[in-house]
C-alpha cells in the first residue's frame, strides 16, 4: 500500500507544483492586484496540496505522529502568514507572499526527510523571522531618513564583516560566522541588505565619476575583506551586485564593461592565490578525476540528479545522505533526486516569477532611492538562486552558497525573509505612488473641465 502512495504521489504532487508554476506567471497578464485575485486564490490551493501530499508521504513512509504533528504547526505558519499579511497590508504583494510560503513549505518537506531535528531548528526560526518581518513593511513605509544613513550604512557593513576576519570562527577554511551566547550568525548574509541599502543612498542622486569612485572604494573594502575571510561566495555576490547597480544607475556601459573585466581578473588572481579555488575548478572541470576527493560532492550530487529522473524517486526513497553538506549548499540536488527534475525545474520557475516581479516593482518606483533598493535585493536574490544551482549541476564550480528559502540555515533564511519583506514595503509604496498619481491626474482634469466650462461664460460677459 505504501509502495502504491509512494508512486502515485510522484505524479500527483508534480502536477500540483506545475500548475502552481504556471499561475506564478499568468498573473502577469493583469496590472492591478484584483484581477490577479483569482489566481492568488488558486495558487493557495495548490500549495496547500503540495504541502499535504509531501508530507502524507512522509507520514506513511516513517509511520512516526511527530511528523503529522509538525505537518499541523507548519499548516498553521503558513495559513497564517498568508492571512494575516492580507488583513495587515491590503495594498501588498500576493504572488511575493505566496512564492515565499511555496519556497518555504519545500524547505520544510526537503529538510524534514533529511533531518527532523533540523527541519524543527528551520520551523521556529522561520517562524521568528516572519513574525519580525511583517513589521518591516510598516517601517519602510514610514522612515523617510533612510536615505540620508549612506555611510553610516557602509561603516556598519565594513564593521561587521571585519569582527567576523578578526574574531570568526573558520568553517571549512572560511571564517564566515561568529557566536554570540551560543547562537551563530554569518554577517555576511545581513550585510547584503545593508551593502545594497548603501549603493542605493550614494547612487540615487545624478552619479558622478568622483561618486562613483568613492563608491566603489567601500565596496572594494567589503569584498576585500569577504576575500580575506575566504568567504568568496559572498564576495561575489557583493561585486556583481555593485557593477550592476552603478550600471543601472548611471546608464554608463563603460562601468559594465570594466566591472566585468576586473572580475575576469579577479577570477584569475583567486585562482592563483587560493589552493581552494583550485581544487574548486580541478572538481567542476572533471570530478571524476578525483571523485574520492575533491570532486565527491559534485559527482555525489550528478549521481542524484540523474537517478532521480524526471519525477523523483520518491520520498524516502532516495540516498541524499551520500551528499557532504547535502541540507545547505547541495539542497537543489536532493529536491531533484527525491522529488524530481521536473519539480526542482519548477522550484526555479518559482524563483525566476519572485526576481520579475522585484524588477516590476523596481521599474515602476518614482523615487530613485527605493528603485535600486527594489533592483539591488532582486539582483542578489536571484544571483544566489544562480550559484547554488549552477554549482550543484556543475554548470559553474560550486561556491558554498545557500538557495535562498530552501536550503538549512538561520541566517540565509531570516536575511532572505527580511529581503522579501522590504520589497513587500516597496511595493506599498509603489501603490501609494500611484494612487497619488491618479488622485492629481484627476484634479487637473477637473481644473481643465472647469476652466472650459467657464470660458464662454466670459466672452458673453465681455
Amino acid at each position: 500500500m505504501e509502495l502504491y502512495i509512494t508512486e502515485l504521489s510522484k505524479y500527483i504532487i508534480t502536477l500540483f507544483i506545475a500548475l502552481y508554476t504556471l499561475e506564478c506567471f499568468l498573473v502577469f497578464r493583469y496590472q492591478d492586484e484584483e484581477r490577479r485575485s483569482a489566481g492568488y486564490t488558486r495558487q493557495n490551493i495548490l500549495m496547500f496540496l503540495v504541502h499535504f501530499s509531501c508530507f502524507l508521504v512522509i507520514c506513511f513512509e516513517t509511520g512516526k505522529p511527530e511528523y503529522l504533528l509538525f505537518y499541523a504547526l507548519q499548516q498553521i505558519l503558513l495559513f497564517a502568514t498568508i492571512v494575516l499579511f492580507r488583513m495587515i497590508y491590503p495594498k501588498g504583494n500576493r504572488l511575493i507572499i505566496n512564492n515565499m510560503c511555496m519556497l518555504l513549505s519545500v524547505s520544510f518537506v526537503i529538510l524534514s526527510r533529511l533531518s527532523f531535528e533540523r527541519a524543527i531548528k528551520q520551523f521556529f526560526i522561520v517562524t521568528v523571522s516572519v513574525v519580525t518581518g511583517m513589521l518591516i513593511p510598516y517601517f519602510i513605509r514610514k522612515l523617510k531618513f533612510l536615505k540620508e544613513l549612506t555611510w553610516i550604512y557602509a561603516v556598519a557593513g565594513i564593521a561587521a564583516l571585519g569582527v567576523v576576519l578578526i574574531l570568526g570562527t573558520a568553517t571549512h577554511g572560511s571564517k564566515i560566522s561568529y557566536s554570540v551566547a551560543g547562537v551563530t550568525f554569518q554577517p555576511s548574509e545581513f550585510v547584503k541588505i545593508i551593502f545594497v541599502f548603501f549603493l542605493a543612498g550614494a547612487l540615487c542622486e545624478s552619479p558622478g565619476f568622483l561618486r562613483v569612485a568613492l563608491t566603489a572604494a567601500a565596496a572594494g573594502v567589503h569584498v576585500i575583506i569577504l576575500v580575506a575571510s575566504r568567504d568568496l561566495g559572498s564576495a561575489l555576490i557583493f561585486f556583481v551586485v555593485y557593477v550592476l547597480m552603478v550600471f543601472i544607475a548611471t546608464g554608463n556601459p563603460l562601468y559594465l564593461l570594466l566591472g566585468s573585466a576586473g572580475g575576469c581578473g579577479a577570477a584569475v588572481l583567486a585562482y592563483q592565490f587560493f589552493t581552494h579555488v583550485q581544487v574548486r575548478v580541478q572538481a567542476w572541470r572533471d570530478p571524476f578525476s578525483c571523485i574520492d576527493d575533491a570532486g565527491y560532492q559534485i559527482t555525489q550530487s550528478l549521481f542524484a540528479i540523474s537517478s532521480g529522473g524526471w519525477f523523483g524517486m520518491g520520498l524516502f526513497r532516495g540516498t541524499p545522505d551520500s551528499i557532504p553538506f547535502v541540507d545547505a549548499d547541495f539542497i537543489f540536488s536532493a529536491v531533484a533526486e527525491e522529488l524530481g527534475i521536473l519539480f526542482s525545474m519548477c522550484v526555479i520557475l518559482i524563483c525566476i516569477s519572485c526576481f520579475i516581479m522585484f524588477m516590476n516593482i523596481s521599474m515602476r518606483l518614482q523615487d530613485k532611492f527605493y528603485q535600486l533598493i527594489a533592483f539591488g535585493l532582486g539582483v542578489t536574490y536571484i544571483f544566489q538562486v544562480f550559484l547554488t544551482v549552477g554549482g550543484g549541476t556543475k554548470f559553474i564550480p560550486m561556491t558554498g552558497v545557500t538557495l535562498p528559502l530552501v536550503s538549512y540555515g538561520g541566517s540565509s533564511v531570516l536575511t532572505t525573509l527580511v529581503m522579501f519583506f522590504i520589497i513587500e514595503g516597496l511595493y506599498i509604496i509603489r501603490q501609494e505612488e500611484d494612487a497619488r498619481h491618479v488622485k492629481k491626474k484627476k484634479k487637473r482634469r477637473r481644473a481643465e473641465y472647469k476652466k472650459f466650462e467657464e470660458g464662454p461664460e466670459t466672452e458673453e460677459e465681455e
